[in-house]
């Protein structure tokens, strides 16, 4: 994951699908926002901890990688933190959605700083399954489909 950040906007690049984010800095919500994949995030800083504060979220994804659902009344706040003297970032979220579940949960994760650049992933080489932590083979056909 990279964060690339001017004044009035954070972009995170994840590695992963490359995907791409956009946080827009000490603005309000909009009142109705579109109900879209990634919602729409809001930042602003606690002393030295990013806040995102996101909304707008449909109801089509998973919010984890074991595929658990949630409705469009998800609510997510992420916290951002550099933490041992630079070389990791914490990531503190707090999870809510009166329709999905029963109670707010939270997690955690620490990413290690690299100072290498986000590495291009095919699918078709992107064969590990991180749950079962299983290689599948790369398709081939024995003979041409046309």
């Amino acid at each position: 994951v990279q964060f690339l950040q001017t004044p009035k906007e954070i972009t995170i690049l994840y590695q992963r699908d490359h995907q791409v984010r956009r946080v827009y800095m000490d603005v309000p919500h909009s009142k109705t926002p579109p109900k879209t994949w990634n919602g729409e995030s809001v930042g602003h800083y606690e002393g030295d901890t990013l806040v995102i504060d996101t909304i707008g979220l449909n109801d089509k994804s998973a919010i984890d990688r074991f595929g658990t659902p949630h409705s469009d009344q998800l609510h997510v706040i992420e916290r951002y933190q550099m933490i041992n003297g630079g070389r990791a970032l914490r990531a503190t979220v707090t999870v809510e959605d009166p329709v999905a579940f029963t109670m707010v949960w939270y997690a955690q994760a620490t990413y290690q700083r690299n100072r290498g650049p986000i590495e291009e992933i095919v699918c078709a080489e992107n064969n590990f399954d991180i749950l079962t932590k299983k290689e599948f083979p790369v398709p081939r056909a024995t003979k041409a489909d046309f």
